[in-house]
């Protein structure tokens, strides 16, 4: 996953494709299991899917703006359009579900 900053995020909805934000903080230790399990489940899928990581310390507004609850969290963009938002992150199953829908 690559990290990228509220800059490039807002370049990446410009561009009116899908691609998935795992949304986290440094010291969360849930944050660090849902990321392993997010690098499993995307050598698992048939297709690339173009899969962001952002850490919301660095990101307040972006926070208040997409009403972020918590982290871990998953979100699901086709251009500026959240179509999915996911917190509890169960399983690499449940991740592989979430994320087939966009490849």
């Amino acid at each position: 996953m690559q990290e990228i900053d509220t800059t490039t995020l807002n370049r990446l909805c410009q561009q009116n494709k899908p691609f998935a934000l795992f949304i986290y903080t440094p010291m969360c230790g849930t944050c660090k299991l849902a990321e392993r399990m997010l690098h499993v489940t995307r050598e698992a899928l048939p297709e690339p899917l173009p899969l962001y990581q952002l850490n919301i310390n660095t990101a307040a507004a972006l926070a208040e703006r997409l009403q972020i609850t918590s982290v871990p969290a998953l979100f699901l963009f086709r251009g500026e359009q959240v179509t999915g938002r996911h917190y509890a992150l169960r399983s690499v199953g449940y991740l592989y579900d979430v994320l087939k829908t966009l490849v």
